[in-house]
């Protein structure tokens, strides 16, 4: 199974980022998802799901940062459209972001339960966007935590993806 990002260079572009333009945020967060791409998963893939994880926050808040998870995605679709996370154009479910954890607490569902783009304070941070192909749905529902999702994957999983994006600081 392969993830394919649509933009040239290594980089995320700034519009799903930390300098995204106006238009693209909500209380100055970056909430635009970026588009990507599905290819080869398994024959007995019935659902999608990913995160989206920042380990090179540890350094600088102690924990890894979760930008964006994501579960139930049917697997007749393989292409994931720009700003997914809040269109609603496709059907899956999104789960709580670090936003939404005590340390932050923000309390807009638009924010901590949907895609969050990067903010890096300090340097390129690189991103870990891991895809999953199940064999069956995730018994989660809307605004699950990142802990149930990881336990709900197991004996679940058919392959897995990873592709890292640098976003700058």
């Amino acid at each position: 199974m392969e993830i394919t990002l649509p933009w040239s260079g290594a980089e995320m572009p700034d519009k799903y980022a930390k300098y995204a333009p106006q238009e693209n945020t909500r209380g100055g967060f970056p909430i635009v998802s970026f588009p990507f791409d599905i290819k080869d998963a398994p024959v007995d893939t019935q659902y999608f799901a990913w995160s989206l994880l920042d380990y090179d926050a540890v350094p600088v808040g102690g924990f890894i940062w979760i930008h964006w998870v994501a579960a139930n995605l049917p697997a007749d679709v393989m292409q994931i459209p720009e700003n997914a996370s809040q269109s609603g154009a496709l059907d899956f479910i999104q789960g709580r972001n670090a936003n939404a954890g005590a340390m932050v607490h923000n309390q807009d569902p638009l924010i901590n339960q949907h895609y969050v783009g990067p903010q890096p304070p300090d340097k390129t941070h690189d991103y870990t966007l891991t895809l999953y192909a199940l064999d069956s749905a995730l018994p989660l529902k809307q605004g699950f935590w990142y802990n149930d999702f990881r336990r709900a994957l197991r004996n679940r999983v058919l392959a897995t993806a990873q592709v890292e994006i640098p976003a700058r600081s």
